[in-house]
C-alpha cells in the first residue's frame, strides 16, 4: 500500500491507496473526516470499491503504551448479493487483513522505523 503523501494526516486531509486483495488491485480514496488528536481519527471513503466505508482509529493510553482501536463500518455495492459477500466474507477477510496491518504498525512503532513516515523537519 501507499499513501498519496507522506507524513502524519491531517483533517479534511485525502489520500488515496492502491492495495492488492483477492488477487486484485484495488484503489481507494478516502479523506479525513474527524479528527482529534491525539485520541481518535476517522477516515471515509470517497471512491473506491464498496458502497461505503467508514474507519474509525481510537487510541487509548494504557499502562503498558496505547491500545489501537480500529471500528470500520462497511457496505459492499449491490444490495442483496454485497450484504451476503458482507456477511459471509468481507467481515472475516478485513478482520485478518486489519489485525495483520496493525501488527505491522506494531513493529514499525517499536522501532526506529517510525520516523521513516515524519517529515525531516519533525525530527
Amino acid at each position: 500500500m501507499g499513501g498519496v503523501t507522506k507524513g502524519l494526516i491531517s483533517l479534511d486531509q485525502e489520500v488515496e491507496w492502491r492495495a492488492k486483495h483477492f488477487g486484485l488491485w484495488i484503489m481507494m480514496r478516502v479523506r479525513v473526516t474527524r479528527f482529534q488528536r491525539p485520541t481518535y481519527f476517522q477516515d471515509a471513503m470517497l471512491r473506491g470499491p464498496f458502497g461505503s466505508f467508514v474507519h474509525d482509529h481510537i487510541f487509548e493510553t494504557q499502562n503498558s503504551g496505547t491500545m489501537m482501536i480500529d471500528k470500520i463500518v462497511l457496505h459492499s455495492p449491490f444490495s442483496i448479493i454485497g450484504r451476503m459477500a458482507d456477511f459471509l466474507v468481507l467481515g472475516r477477510y478485513m478482520r485478518r487483513f486489519i489485525q495483520s496491518r496493525n501488527a505491522r504498525l506494531k513493529a514499525a512503532a517499536e522501532s526506529s522505523v517510525w520516523r521513516d513516515y515524519l517529515p525531516i523537519q519533525n525530527l
